[in-house]
Parts: C-alpha cells; structure tokens; sequence
C-alpha cells in the first residue's frame, strides 16, 4: 500500500523535519534561477518544514537563520542550495554543530555551476533544474542516518622527507611546537640546493650562511633527530598512526632499517635543475654554453680583477642569457621530455634569478656586455621588478624573442667572439639579430626531482607538471589527497627560498594542528560492509586502489565462521569504487548509500517535477508520495 503526504520517521520514532535554504549568492544564482520559486517548489515537499532564501547563505546572519530554525522549529535536517561544497561546507556543518545538530544531517546542493553558471541563457530551465537538483538532495538527506566522526589515536611525532631549507624550516618549526621530529635526508649534508648559491634575493646574504644558520637550529634541537644518507622505503599506516621504515646506507654489507612511528608526513624533497638536450642553444657541443646554475658557481669562483669576467678560463666579454629554457616549452616546437610532453609550465623564479646574476656580473664586471634575450619577464615577487630596472640603467640590452622561434647559437671559428646568437625581436617588429658572444648562459627551470619510490609508497597525487599535488591551492595549499602527508617547498611546484619556507612553515602548522589532540577525528564517509549480504566474493578488494583500507577477514556470523569484506575506516576514502562492484549490494559508504543515489536519481529523472513521485523504502517498512511545485509553475 502507498501512503500519500506522510512524512518520514527519524529511527527514533520524530518526523523528519527539513529545511531548506536557497543562497542568491549575491547575483550568481538569482541572477538567473528564481530562487524563490526554488524555494517556494520544496515547501511542498511533505518532508520540507521550513524552505527558505537569502542573499548570502555562508554570512552570519545566513548561517544564524539556520540555527533559529533549527531551534525554533525543530528542523533535523538540513539542505543548503548554493555555490561548491568545496568553499562553504565545512561552514555550514559547523553552524549545524552550534545548532546542536549532528553535523552530518546536511546536504549541500550546488546550483551555482550546475545550475545558474550553465544556463544562464535559460532562465526558466535553470530555475526547473534546480528544483530537481534541491530535490534530490532532500531525498537523500531524508535518507540519512546520523554519522559519527572516526576517531584515531595520534604519535606526536612528524617524519619531515627531505634536508633542504624546507624541511629544516619545517623541522625547526614542528620541534618548536613540541613535536618529535626525524628529519631523513638522503645525501651526505643538510642544506640542498641553496648550500650551491652565492648570494641570494632578495637580502644578498650568502646561501651557505643560511644553511649554517638552520643546520645550527636542527643539529642543536634536542627533538629533531637528523639522518643522513637515509630514504623512506616504506610508509604504512593512516593519519596519526603512520609506521615509516627508514633505511639508512652504511659502509656494512647491509643497509640499516629503522621504524618511525609518526602521526604526519612532511615532503620536502625538493627539485633537479633541467638539464638541456644534447645541441639545445649550443649546449653539449661548445663550451661556451652553460647553465645558469653552473655559471653561478663559475661567477662564485670568479675574483673581480682586471682580467675580467673568467669562466672555465675563458674570457667572457660579451654574455647571452636566454629565459626559459626547459620551462614553458610548446608541442612541435620543443622535444618532449621522457614521458613524451613538454614542460609547458612556468618555472616561475628564473626571471629573477637571471637579472639577480646579470645585476651580479654588472657590478663586479661593468666592461662586460650583457644581453638579455626572453619570451616575457615575470618577475612577481614584491620588490624583484628592480632587478629589471637596475640591470637595464646599468646597460644590459632586452630582446623579446617569439614563442615558436628559441634564439640559436653557432659557434665561431677562429673568429673574434665564440660564436653568434641568432634571435628575432618582436620589439623592433621582428627584426634578426646576430649577436656576438663569448658566453651563453642558459636559465634552466626547475623539474621534479624523481621521487618516484617514495610516490608509488601511496600513491600520492601528482599533477600534469609531474610535481606533486595538493587538494586546493587556495583552501588546502600544503595538503596531499592521503590524509597526514603534507608538502613543503618545491616538490610541489617552482619556488624561491621565501616561498618554499612559508610553504614549510605553513605544513607544520597543519601537523601540529592535526596532532594536538590525543585523538584526530576523521569524516566518517568510509565504505561499511553488511556482513550478513557480504559473500566473500573478493571483487571489491581488485577495485580498492588504497593499500591496507580493504581486506578479507574470517569472522564469527551466527555461530560460523565465514569470509567478508572488512574495512580500516582510517584508510578508506569513501571513493565508493568497491560498492560499484558489489553484486550483493553489502558495501555502501556511509552518507552515500546505493539506496540514497536511487532516491535522487528518481528526483532528478523525473518526467514530471511538478508531480514528482518517489518511492521510500526507509528499513523496507514505508512507502512514500508527494507532489513538487515544478520552478514555482
């Protein structure tokens, strides 16, 4: 039998009483979808005690008409219709939690960019739409149980990967908030790449002096316990309880493992320099092209003396750089690196490292003529646009050379300079220039450094510029998709010293604030296995990508010993991959059940909206009917 306009029961016997609220999103959304009629169509739903709009549901007073709402009328579920999850759900569970409202009694609609942003040539459509997606996300939320948050217990102890300036800063930073720190470096020393540098931007202090500085923090921390000529070959474990084999190289037959208990995981593992092909600009087959790294350490080397710039023993009067090289590159143009693409992202800091060196080589050798040849100059960082100015006063020349056309360098024989760098300069609408030269230095980019054992370890996100990646660059900037490993520095794309130790400091604030309680809670969105439906296929565990989050076990069912699927709530990621394989339907992830996307289907599917129907099967005990008001028609 069906039962038309009866509302559904909370297991606890109470009706379910939602309310919905409809953001205008300041003209995002009711610029194009009626909200009111939105919100107008779900105050028929029989489950719909409350259905409202407002212009800014995210703000305080937004969220405080839900929270008078759910005190006043006893709302216990809640469905907000406005921008991404992503940017306001945490806000809004959270005004849930004030309310006293178990936080997860809440569904978040998105009708800004499924709905207003698609549409906004339909705004009848749009408002029709969203009605169905509001809908929907009623359906489901009637639907769902109250969940808890997993908890797991924490070892306050951070393995920070990597001995460069990031994770030294990192260390220094988690040591100093209380936290045990093993610092795993795999070469000889601390330091990484800026140990190489002479002078750095933009306080012009000497690289290796900044390394003596850190270096002196860590070695003299007494919870900071440095390992050098060691690498992480093993990560196992889940967020506050990872176990981190460390091995260690010795002169002994056997390398030394050592097991680290650790609650988080910082990457700091840095960068490689590009290294040209063979014959890119000149390089490999004259000595007068170089990279820009090893000509800093040749300048490094260098006495300023009458004799003049020196380099490998050679007089360089005249010195070409070239921007970009091995960054920005362009399909047809460049040749593909090893997995068959190019780089075509910026490397960022090269600009400013260039014109720092070529400032550098002004002042200690003002006879020498500079040139500066480049696609654009992106010098972003606060104060580095001086650099520019001062090289270009003190007489360096800037040619702008096209995209699809790299400057070329033929070297001389026996001619009075090395050779001649060919170049065409869209300043001077396109003209060719043949500039003679003694030294041509090449600005190489930053490339991720082959950290590939330590990736496939669990699988960490790496992004299409092969660095690793983070969840959000803005809302979750350090964070990796594997809950407890954050990032610092360069792993994680192009960086200064500045911003790689910003990103450094900023991954152990996050740690220590995920490891400032005895217990972290986790969201509770994990696959739950129905061991009475379970049949111990195994098809489920060939689909888990997630080492350790799914596994067969024998367990004791109605005086029997039988095999189903068991899940470690604090490595699953609820990604719902086994429940899509499962025949019997005994996996569901929990706020997401198979029988919550059917409800939401049929709203969404639905010929009708304005006599929407949909059949409820709370515990198999209930039917349900009601009618929807189609964009308020």
């Amino acid at each position: 039998m069906t039962e038309t306009n009866t509302s559904a029961l909370e297991p606890s016997g109470d009706p379910v009483r939602v309310g919905v609220y409809v953001c205008h999103c300041g003209g995002n959304i009711s610029d194009v979808i009626d909200t009111k009629a939105v919100a107008a169509a779900l105050a028929a739903h029989p489950n719909v005690a409350v259905s409202n709009d407002y212009m800014f549901m995210c703000s305080d007073p937004g969220q405080a008409l839900i929270i008078d709402d759910i005190k006043a009328n006893h709302i216990n579920r809640v469905v907000v219709a406005a921008c991404s999850p992503t940017l306001h759900e945490i806000t809004f569970r959270k005004a849930l939690q004030r309310a006293g409202l178990n936080p997860y009694l809440f569904e978040y609609v998105n009708i800004r960019e499924q709905a207003s942003w698609v549409h906004k040539g339909d705004h009848e459509g749009a408002t029709r739409k969203a009605v169905r997606l509001v809908a929907a996300g009623v359906e489901k939320v009637v639907r769902q149980d109250e969940l808890f948050p997993i908890k797991v217990g924490v070892e306050p102890h951070v393995v920070v990967v990597g001995g460069g300036v990031a994770g030294m800063s990192a260390a220094v930073a988690l040591a100093g908030r209380g936290l045990g720190v093993t610092l795993v470096e795999k070469g000889v020393a601390l330091g990484g790449r800026v140990a190489d540098l002479d002078r750095v931007y933009p306080t012009e202090e000497r690289g290796a002096d900044l390394v003596q500085d850190l270096t002196r923090q860590v070695e003299g921390h007494s919870r900071i316990d440095v390992r050098l000529g060691s690498e992480v070959v093993g990560l196992d474990g889940h967020v506050g309880k990872f176990a981190v084999t460390v091995r260690t190289s010795s002169a002994a037959p056997d390398d030394q493992d050592h097991l680290v208990r650790a609650g988080a995981v910082v990457i700091a593992t840095g960068f490689d320099h590009y290294k040209p092909a063979q014959g890119e600009h000149g390089f490999g087959e004259s000595p007068a092209v170089v990279t820009l790294p090893d000509f800093q350490a040749a300048l490094r080397q260098c006495p300023a003396s009458r004799r003049g710039l020196q380099v490998n023993g050679r007089p360089a009067r005249s010195v070409a750089f070239i921007h970009c090289v091995g960054s920005r590159q362009i399909d047809g143009v460049h040749a593909p690196q090893a997995d068959g693409k190019v780089n075509d992202y910026c490397s960022r800091t090269c600009c400013t490292a260039t014109l720092h060196t070529i400032r550098q080589v002004q002042s200690r050798f003002p006879d020498v003529d500079v040139y500066d040849l480049h696609k654009d100059i992106r010098t972003y960082g606060r104060g580095h646009e001086a650099y520019y100015e001062d090289a270009s006063r003190a007489g360096a020349l800037f040619f702008r050379f096209p995209d699809e056309e790299p400057p070329t360098f033929a070297a001389s024989t026996g001619g009075e300079y090395a050779g001649t760098v060919t170049t065409r300069d869209i300043l001077t609408w396109g003209e060719e220039l043949e500039i003679p030269v003694d030294l041509v230095v090449l600005a190489t980019g930053m490339v991720p450094r082959d950290i590939a054992s330590l990736i496939d370890l669990r699988k960490l996100p790496v992004g299409a510029d092969r660095f690793l990646q983070e969840v959000h660059p803005k809302l979750r900037p350090v964070e990796t998709g594997v809950a407890g490993i954050l990032l610092a520095g360069a792993c994680q794309g192009p960086m200064d010293i500045n911003e790689a130790c910003t990103a450094a400091q900023t991954a152990a604030v996050k740690a220590a604030i995920l490891l400032a309680n005895p217990t972290i809670e986790l969201d509770p969105f994990v696959a739950v296995v129905d061991g009475e439906r379970c049949d111990g296929c195994g098809k489920c565990l060939a689909e888990c990508e997630y080492v350790g989050a799914l596994t067969m076990a024998d367990v004791e069912q109605a005086g029997a010993t039988v095999r189903h699927a068991v899940v470690n709530p604090a490595m699953c990621v609820g990604c719902g991959a086994c429940a899509a394989v499962c025949s019997p339907r005994a996996i569901n992830v929990a706020g997401w059940t198979l029988d919550q996307f059917d409800a939401m289907v049929d709203a969404i599917i639905a010929e009708d909206v304005g006599a929407l129907a949909h059949t409820e099967c709370r515990a198999g005990v209930r039917h349900i009917e009601f009618a929807v008001i189609s964009g308020g028609n």
